[in-house]
């Protein structure tokens, strides 16, 4: 039997047990790799691609320090992709940090990717918001620009490259941020121009667009076979029976996280590593993506 009083506090004890888990446990000593197996309409038949997705990293001290984030490198090399999409967010998210990760050294600690075909990046809000720490003034990126340039990574702002696997073509697309800036009576705008950033597709090769945020998805024509996206942290916490209610109503789309087909067109988000606003995450652990994107009836 248990007494009234103990009953009236289980609430509480289940309410701070959640607490610890979802900011000691879950964001801090879970990794996970989620695997998606997309096969877009008329995607080659003998071309298989396999990408790795890092994105929403957020570093900062002690929630992403560089050995962190040198381990989830390590563990992206793993995979063995072919190439690997960096999708933005490299400073911090919360206020509630101990200290900065400078550019140079999140940089440094992923410079050790490898992949045949390269290391893509785009760029996130926050980049353009602030500096590495969430109190830092604005920069324009320029530091984040400037890390992942000198770490090997090509930077994609509304830009395309052609690229080829065992002779066949395709195309990565980079689309620069659709939440750059603030402006007056308007509110956030974006740098992205995703008419110019297609009109730099030459041919009919496939092509697979890389967005921080996934918003552009209902603008992206057929022309995309998939467009991979991040920001949304997968809800960052999900509420039981819920899921990510509390990110749906900020967002105002239920496009929150995994994999999505409209039109034939393929949409993947992920769940991302860092935190943001919080430094918390429940029943969203931090993740690496791998997308397998292959021709329907492939093996």
């Amino acid at each position: 039997m248990i007494d009234r009083r103990a009953f009236l506090r289980l609430p509480t004890g289940v309410a701070l047990a959640g607490a610890a888990w979802s900011v000691a446990i879950e964001p801090n000593f879970f990794l996970e790799v989620t695997r998606y197996r997309v096969t877009p309409k008329g995607w080659p038949a003998d071309l298989t691609l396999r990408i790795a997705i890092i994105t929403d990293l957020h570093a900062c001290e002690p929630w992403m320090p560089p050995a962190r984030i040198r381990r989830i490198a390590e563990v992206t090399n793993a995979l063995s992709p072919d190439c690997v999409a960096l999708l933005g967010d490299y400073s911090a998210g919360t206020h509630l940090v101990t200290g900065p990760v400078r550019p140079d050294q999140w940089a440094e600690a992923l410079s050790v990717l490898k992949a045949p075909l390269g290391v893509h990046a785009v760029l996130g809000n926050h980049d353009w918001w602030h500096g590495p720490l969430a109190s830092d003034p604005p920069d324009e990126a320029d530091g984040a620009r400037r890390a992942l340039t000198q770490m090997g990574a090509r930077v994609y702002e509304n830009d395309a490259l052609r690229l080829e696997k065992n002779g066949r073509p395709f195309w990565i697309l980079g689309l620069a941020d659709q939440l750059a800036d603030y402006r007056a009576r308007v509110g956030w705008a974006g740098r992205d121009d995703l008419d110019a950033t297609l009109a730099r597709v030459t041919d009919d090769a496939p092509a697979i667009l890389l967005a921080h945020e996934p918003f552009i998805f209902s603008r992206v024509s057929k022309r995309v076979a998939l467009t991979l996206c991040g920001h949304t942290h997968g809800g960052q916490v999900n509420l039981p029976l819920l899921g990510p209610v509390v990110a749906e109503l900020r967002f105002r789309t239920n496009r929150i996280y995994g994999h999505f087909v409209q039109d034939d067109r393929h949409l993947v988000i992920s769940g991302g590593l860092g935190e943001s606003i919080l430094p918390m995450r429940f029943m969203r652990p931090p993740e690496i993506v791998e997308v397998t994107v292959t021709a329907e009836g492939a093996a």
